[in-house]
């Protein structure tokens, strides 16, 4: 089958476009693709500077110049959406290079892009009556209110306590902490006293609303996999290439990928090889070179190289897809910290009740009866509880650590087992040298790095950007090619100072019949090699890795001082799988392992009665963050991993994991702390209500003041300003 050139229209322009910017220009950008109203640029920085990617993305999503913006850290480049009616290439020329110029900047404010929890909640609506009530009761006896005033405003401002005890009563045939409460609020009434009613119900309905505003949705939402794919695709059909959306393709079309493209279907290479990162989608920390009859896969990005696919699988029968529909199967949970209220009090609902009633059935005397049933252990559990874990969530978030409800932070106090994916996650994700090795004593390793650099410039590889990193961090220069042949997959021949340049992969040496036998010695589990040779001999070896997080060895550290077993799960290959896990100190290693394998390791965990926290950043990682415990991301991962995570570490710093669970736990130890503030006197009064007479008023003020001051004592958290110290 022959495949088509690409037939755009206004070629003219384009080719004017082209010559205007060429792709090794001292543009601030490289135009690399352009039709009307779409221009996909190259910024070689994004690929190694988060920072400045997200400035730049920021400024260009602020603008609204542009209609839509993708970025493609991987490959460097911009896919940029305007409207060519209003803006001109001119125009928009402008707009980037003054932007591109502007996100070098590290005093930008720009808008957080992690979004908040979406269920919005009615502080007016559910707190308005009861704080009015207060505050008329409090006025009740200097303005001479008249009790038929006052007493029903207070019962209407009780009705969702009322009703959560006729629900418990009713339905679950229960006689709960509400029952309780409300039964001491019609006596707090029914003997005219307004304030400790009102004080009580206050109270009880701040403690379920902040309970309320540390949970996130409990309705996990389907993510839009199409969305994250691209709207549009570029279809084969009648020898010319038409965009159309994506949503139109049917199994059997060809589609034409372009370098940084999002592949958006499952298919087969029918024309075209390409250098593929996978990364997202499979754990693999390099990019793989695929050719004619491959399959390639949804969600994953052309790095170098051009494609046409037959498609094969779309939307969720994609592998990507498949991730998504095993991630909506996974467990919903109550996303709010445990009732400990509840449990806490509910045992004594009965016995108080008892009391109360066998008080006034010997004495007579309903007051002493209204004392006892006061005093029931729940209100202050109720207060304190969700005000501990709110502040416990606001001083994670001063040190980085997203959290997005109570409970994840009170299973992150629990967990005993932490799953780490690798490349993004223990790992930077990215290429780096490790080592230079000079083959001929002549040549210094600084040369075999200038001439690697200098041919590699340009390209948007990840090992060609780690050499030309690695050249400019030593401050070596590079020098221009006369010729320059780069072949995908392969690497790259060049002419530098009339001397030919090869350097890449030991398939490009043996196809230039360049012997690279010297080099087996410096083969190791942890690394790669590229290959370097001058005129027809090898000179020297460049090796790199994908480097571990500074942080990591550090985390496991501390992980293993907590007692927490750690695993590495990876779709990477066992060679570096079990490289890295031994530098770090992990003896539970699952490599090759695709998402449904990851899923099934954490699910046996699980069942082996283990409560496990996973950490990952890619799209294969989502399944298995739905199905742990507690699941941790970062704000660079992947959508759907970052918005299936129960925590983000903000700072794509990992040792934000510990600091997470040195909170939670302080969290966990200062609620056992306020059972204790309002257990011990709450107790003490009842035991005291039983052989003597307690006044209503001093019950009242003993419950709803230790209730008070266990509430203070959770608030404290909040006012730490320093990062927790990892032990």
């Amino acid at each position: 089958m022959t495949i088509s050139k690409y037939i755009a229209p206004a070629s003219s322009t384009k080719d004017a476009l082209q010559k205007k910017y060429p792709l090794r220009s001292a543009k601030k950008y490289q135009l690399i693709h352009q039709i009307p109203g779409r221009w996909r640029i190259r910024v070689d920085r994004l690929v190694y500077d988060q920072d400045y990617a997200n400035n730049l993305t920021g400024l260009l999503q602020d603008s609204s110049l542009l209609k839509a913006l993708r970025c493609n850290r991987s490959a460097g480049s911009l896919v940029i959406e305007y409207d060519p009616v209003i803006v001109t290439q001119e125009q928009l020329d402008e707009f980037l290079e003054v932007n591109i110029e502007e996100a070098y900047r590290d005093d930008l404010i720009l808008s957080d892009k992690v979004e908040q929890p979406s269920d919005e909640i009615d502080y007016l609506g559910r707190l308005g009556f009861p704080i009015g009530s207060l505050v008329i009761s409090l006025l009740a006896a200097p303005l001479e209110l008249p009790a038929l005033l006052v007493s029903p405003i207070i019962l209407a401002a009780c009705l969702p306590a009322f009703k959560r005890a006729w629900k418990a009563l009713s339905q679950e045939r229960n006689i709960g902490i509400d029952f309780l409460d409300s039964v001491a609020i019609i006596l707090s009434l029914w003997q005219g006293h307004f304030i400790p009613p009102t004080l009580m119900i206050t109270l009880i309905e701040s403690g379920e609303v902040i309970r309320d505003t540390t949970a996130r949705s409990s309705q996990r939402q389907s993510y839009n996999l199409l969305d994250s794919l691209g709207q549009y695709v570029w279809l084969e059909k009648d020898g010319v290439q038409i965009q159309v959306p994506l949503q139109e393709i049917m199994v059997g079309d060809i589609i034409a990928v372009y370098p940084g493209d999002l592949i958006p279907v499952d298919g087969k290479i029918i024309q075209g090889n390409a250098l593929i990162d996978q990364n997202k989608l499979t754990g693999e920390s390099v990019p793989v070179y695929l050719d004619l009859n491959d399959e390639v896969f949804a969600s994953t990005v052309v790095v170098e190289g051009q494609l046409f696919v037959q498609v094969q699988r779309l939307g969720v029968n994609t592998r990507a897809g498949m991730v998504v529909e095993l991630m909506k199967a996974a467990p919903i949970h109550d996303t709010r910290i445990e009732n400990y209220a509840a449990k806490f009090a509910d045992f004594a609902v009965m016995p108080t009740l008892l009391l109360a009633g066998g008080a006034y059935a010997l004495t007579g005397d309903l007051s002493r009866a209204s004392s006892l049933a006061t005093l029931d252990f729940g209100t202050g559990i109720r207060v304190s509880v969700p005000t501990t874990v709110l502040a416990g969530l606001t001083r994670a978030a001063k040190t980085g650590v997203y959290i997005r409800s109570g409970r994840a932070i009170e299973m992150l106090s629990r967990i005993d087992t932490v799953v780490f994916d690798k490349t993004g996650t223990l790992t930077q994700g990215k290429a780096s040298i490790v080592d230079i090795i000079s083959i001929s004593s002549r040549i210094s390793k600084n040369e075999i790095l200038r001439l690697a650099a200098s041919a590699e410039q340009g390209l948007s590889h990840p090992v060609a950007h780690a050499i030309v990193k690695g050249a400019q961090d030593r401050g070596i220069n590079t020098v221009d090619c006369q010729s320059w042949d780069y072949r995908v997959g392969s690497g790259v021949v060049a002419t530098i100072k009339n001397k030919t340049v090869l350097v890449g992969s030991s398939s490009l040496m043996q196809s230039e019949a360049i012997d690279i036998s010297a080099s087996l010695a410096y083969k190791t589990a942890g690394t790669s090699l590229a290959y370097v040779a001058r005129d027809g001999k090898l000179i020297g070896l460049i090796l790199y890795a994908d480097p571990i997080r500074p942080e990591s060895p550090g985390v496991i550290e501390a992980l293993d001082a907590l007692g927490i077993e750690t695993h590495m799960l990876t779709g990477d290959v066992e060679r570096v799988a079990q490289s890295v896990a031994q530098h770090l100190g992990i003896n539970k290693v699952h490599a090759q392992a695709f998402p449904e394998k990851k899923v099934e390791v954490v699910r046996k965990l699980k069942e082996s009665g283990k409560v496990v926290a996973f950490i990952g950043d890619g799209i294969n990682d989502s399944a298995a963050l739905a199905y742990a415990d507690v699941s941790l991301s970062f704000a660079n991962g992947s959508d759907i991993a970052r918005e299936t995570a129960d925590i983000v570490l903000m700072d794509d710093d990992l040792s934000g994991l510990v600091n997470a669970i040195d909170i939670a736990k302080e969290v966990m130890e200062i609620i056992y702390q306020n059972a204790l503030i309002v257990g011990i006197p709450n107790f003490l009064a009842l035991a005291y209500g039983i052989f003597f007479r307690l006044d209503p008023i001093m019950a009242i003020f003993i419950n709803n003041g230790s209730a008070i001051l266990a509430g203070l004592n959770g608030a404290r958290l909040a006012l730490v300003d320093s990062k927790p110290t990892n032990k």
